[in-house]
């Protein structure tokens, strides 16, 4: 009797331990894996990164994950917000008709040779609702350049910590 007691409140702690962590994971946090090299060089193809479904309205430069229209989950940085003109003219961003340093860019710029992105664009105005994303390697991207504007409803949340590989462990500003 002792044993079948025993037995079932070790099964009564696993199935608790296994419904937090679904919890955890279904709400609160998931792991993604970067795939493709759209984001170097802050993100490296391969990495494993925690992703915090706690989000509220994502800020600009934020990396987001959102679910992409190829039934692809991607993940890009925020640059444009909901009303914004977004304009990159001679490799340089402009939003709302004012010029922003990318901090984030700044040795890609120095390994490419100070051109990340050769061809110019402008978008009118983000719709409401919507945000303006692209990849951090500007030439090699599919982004809102691509698949327009990403839908706030579509978005699984923000990353900024890459926990895999352990030598590469990091918060990302």
């Amino acid at each position: 009797m002792a044993k079948n007691k025993e037995w079932w409140e070790w099964t009564k702690a696993l199935l608790i331990a296994v419904g937090i962590a679904a919890i955890i994971r279904y709400f609160l946090f998931a792991p993604i894996v970067v795939d493709g090299l759209s984001m170097m060089p802050t993100l490296h193809n391969g990495d494993r990164m925690i992703v915090s479904k706690l989000h509220n309205e994502p800020k600009r430069f934020d990396i987001v994950v959102f679910h992409a229209p190829e039934n692809k989950d991607y993940i890009k940085r925020v640059i444009g917000l909901p009303g914004d003109k977004v304009e990159y003219i001679n490799d340089t961003l402009f939003i709302n008709g004012k010029a922003y340093d990318e901090p984030y860019l700044e040795d890609y710029k120095v390994q490419m040779g100070d051109t990340l992105l050769t061809d110019n664009f402008v978008v009118e105005e983000i719709p409401e609702g919507h945000i303006f994303v692209m990849g951090d390697n500007r030439q090699y991207s599919r982004d809102s350049r691509h698949i327009g504007t990403v839908d706030l409803d579509k978005i699984v949340g923000k990353t900024n910590v890459i926990y895999w590989p352990i030598e590469d462990i990091t918060l990302i500003k």
